[in-house]
């Protein structure tokens, strides 16, 4: 019975979605959509369908039960106009019982001065602005290759004193694994939840639906070639999809690229890391760049323990 409404629901989301105008800045809580994986954009974000570690919290709840054990993130990424973003997740494999795992995101500028129109240059304030996001995970196994996940979030967003708002958001999730060059198949509604209210104005979240595909095109002993692809219809605009992809050579060392297609300003990315184990422990470190016209470019560094 659960999963004919997960299924069913995961269908009629883009139905609805595909309804919706195309509003360009319509909706608020637009660091949802900022990616959080330094492996991830180095693949232009065409990650859902080939997460594979605690930052499924995010791209993907439906793929937490295929990490085993425990696994920790870290990302920093270095955004635009001296503004920061952070991300941390952990996981826990509880076997039979599913899998849950908890993630932060954290977006804030740097300190910015008060300024009047009496003032121009300064009152001798300071302030910072951030949005934060707050998520409790849980996915299991619906049958041997099929998977269920979903990620509630709490939703904080501060501006300036007490000019501050809160929501609360579902993702929903669903995924299939074949044995057959490990091609997955995913499915996700994404940031569906509350409005944001500000005063007297309210506005909606950036709910989007999501589907995804990742197999190896090269899957040898030594190396092996992940290819990913990966699309979605945001509630605001036009659609738009992400390809990417991942050599890796003997699960230690990895190059990635990526493009994302019909998106305003984001083109390629690109990125490597590396992966090691000492005593049972899994360490991995990754780099990105991602590339954004006359924006210029982000970097993100992360991190992984798998234990």
């Amino acid at each position: 019975m659960m999963k004919r409404i997960v299924i069913g629901f995961l269908i009629l989301a883009p139905v609805m979605l595909y309804g919706q105008y195309n509003r360009p800045g319509s909706t608020d809580a637009q660091f949802l959509k900022i990616g959080v994986s330094a492996r991830g954009t180095g693949m232009a974000d065409a990650y859902m369908a080939a997460v594979g570690g605690a930052d499924a919290a995010y791209y993907n709840s439906a793929a937490l039960p295929w990490v085993k054990g425990r696994d920790v993130v870290f990302t920093h990424t270095s955004w635009f106009a001296g503004i920061s973003h952070d991300f941390a997740a952990a996981s826990q494999n509880l076997d039979d019982i599913g899998t849950v795992a908890v993630s932060v995101t954290a977006l804030a500028t740097d300190e910015m001065k008060v300024r009047t129109p009496l003032q121009p240059e300064g009152t001798g304030e300071t302030f910072y602005a951030g949005n934060y996001q707050f998520g409790l995970s849980y996915a299991r196994f619906l049958t041997d290759r099929v998977t269920f996940g979903l990620t509630l979030s709490y939703l904080n967003m501060k501006l300036f004193r007490d000019f501050s708002a809160d929501a609360f958001a579902l993702d929903i999730a669903v995924m299939y694994v074949s044995d057959f060059r490990g091609f997955r198949f995913a499915l996700q509604i994404a940031d569906f939840g509350s409005s944001i209210q500000y005063v007297n104005e309210s506005y909606p979240l950036p709910t989007n639906f999501q589907f995804g595909m990742a197999m190896n095109a090269i899957d040898g002993d030594d190396q092996k070639l992940l290819i990913s692809f990966a699309a979605v219809k945001p509630n605001e605009g036009e659609p738009q999809a992400q390809v990417g992809g991942e050599w890796n050579f003997q699960q230690m060392f990895f190059v990635r690229g990526g493009y994302r297609l019909n998106h305003s300003t984001a083109t390629w990315s690109a990125g490597a890391g590396a992966a090691f184990a000492i005593e049972g422990i899994g360490l991995r470190a990754d780099y990105s760049y991602s590339n954004y016209k006359t924006l210029g470019g982000s970097h993100r560094i992360g991190v992984g323990i798998g234990f």
